[in-house]
């Protein structure tokens, strides 16, 4: 049976921290990062049609933009202990922000799916440095204790409702240009690294010598399964997300602004129900949320194999949406504290990387398989049954958590991974 780590007991109510005003800056600061770092995933999600016709993008390509953020993101966080042990927290924080505003500025000039997909890889190269050293710049800046779960807390909830945000946004803009919504999240990011230059902190010794990924974590069990069901579940959700924005412009006209709408019921959930997250886990453990978000996402997707479900949203679409949204409120926290609970405290810092890229690998994998699948089959069914068959693995995955999880309760999660796979 995995060691689990006993929860950090309840500060008493009367011991609710008190932030300076800078220390209140900072957490802005970081936690904006995290918004814009969500925001980039969800973004451009309902532009791909407009994207599409701009550019003349097959479906195959345009996916790309979409997976190439993801791509960045995975690509770069195994190499992102060493980057920050060389030169610092601090100065990979700061020199990461104005790369991001400068590519997101050339994705959202690209007159070429090839240059703003590479733009994509970029902004999730700089987002993969940006997010795990905010959050480690956190648990050193805050107090252990009250002061920095509240700190998390924060930051996690930027985190989750940026993708929200970032939907609503997109469907704003788009009338405009999509082009919009590419360069949206790079003016934030100069605005942040305005102000972290005068906030953040400089580094102490230990962030040069803090832990490095090892083949043991390679092969530690809860881990490598949460990171599996994590990356199956991230991969299928923002899989139909694509695929129902495309069918949405298809067959019902819907501009950016209705789709935007139309997928609040799939993510605006997880933003209302994220502070409550700790007292779920503390009461049902994270192995049977985990399962029980596996089994909503499997039915979520089941359902729009239905025969007729994709032709009206209200009956068709959007019990599967609910399903999904769902899944997330039951999953989101507990897949982080699973992948983590057992893994001793000195490796936690080399674990995260380990579960955030495979989360993002989901998505690497996953949206080109649906399109590969669109483009060569009849109508959307062949795509919509993999989503399903990869969602039912993630069942089976969740399940083979429960046996590990009768003794021992976990504790209380304090870094959440969002929808986009980050984790917060």
């Amino acid at each position: 049976m995995p060691t689990t780590v006993r929860p950090a007991e309840a500060p008493p109510a009367a011991a609710s921290p008190r932030w300076r005003p800078r220390e209140r800056a900072l957490l802005l600061v970081l936690a904006g990062n995290m918004l814009i770092d969500a925001l980039e995933v969800s973004v451009v999600l309902v532009a791909l049609p407009a994207v599409r016709a701009d550019l003349g993008l097959p479906l195959w390509q345009a996916q790309g933009v979409m997976s190439g953020f993801a791509l960045g993101f995975a690509a770069l966080l195994l190499l992102g202990p060493r980057i920050t042990a060389r030169w610092g927290r601090r100065r990979v924080y700061l020199l990461s922000l104005p790369v991001f505003t400068a590519a997101s500025v050339a994705g959202g000039l690209a007159e070429d799916g090839a240059v703003l997909i590479a733009a994509r890889v970029v902004t999730g190269a700089c987002a993969a440095l940006t997010a795990p050293t905010g959050l480690a710049i956190i648990s050193t800046a805050f107090p252990e204790g009250a002061e920095r779960r509240r700190a998390v807390s924060v930051y996690s909830l930027f985190g989750a409702a940026g993708f929200t945000l970032g939907l609503l946004s997109a469907g704003a803009l788009t009338g405009l240009s999509w082009r919009w919504d590419v360069v949206l999240p790079g003016p934030v990011a100069l605005v942040l690294l305005l102000f972290g230059l005068r906030l953040l902190p400089a580094d102490d010794a230990s962030v040069r010598n803090g832990p490095r990924p090892t083949a043991a974590l390679l092969r530690h069990g809860p881990l490598l399964r949460s990171a599996v069901g994590a990356a199956l579940l991230n991969g299928t959700y923002l899989g139909l997300l694509v695929l129902l924005t495309l069918h949405f412009q298809a067959r019902f006209g819907w501009d950016a602004w209705r789709t935007a709408l139309a997928f609040l019921p799939a993510c605006l959930p997880l933003v209302l129900s994220l502070p409550f997250a700790g007292r779920l886990v503390e009461r049902f453990g994270a192995a049977r949320l985990v399962a029980a978000g596996a089994a909503a996402a499997l039915l979520g997707q089941a359902l729009h194999l239905r025969p007729g479900a994709l032709d009206d949203y209200a009956s068709g679409v959007l019990p599967g949406l609910l399903l999904v949204g769902a899944a997330f409120v039951l999953s989101f926290a507990a897949l982080n504290l699973q992948a983590l609970a057992s893994v001793p405290a000195p490796q936690r810092p080399a674990a995260v990387p380990l579960y955030q890229a495979g989360v993002q690998l989901g998505v690497v994998l996953v949206l080109p398989a649906v399109a590969v699948l669109s483009a060569v089959g009849d109508g959307l069914r062949a795509p919509l049954a993999l989503l399903t068959a990869l969602a039912a693995a993630g069942f089976l995955t969740a399940l083979t958590g429960l046996r590990g999880d009768r003794a021992d309760r976990p504790p209380v999660p304090t870094k959440p991974s969002g929808p986009s796979g980050e984790t917060a």
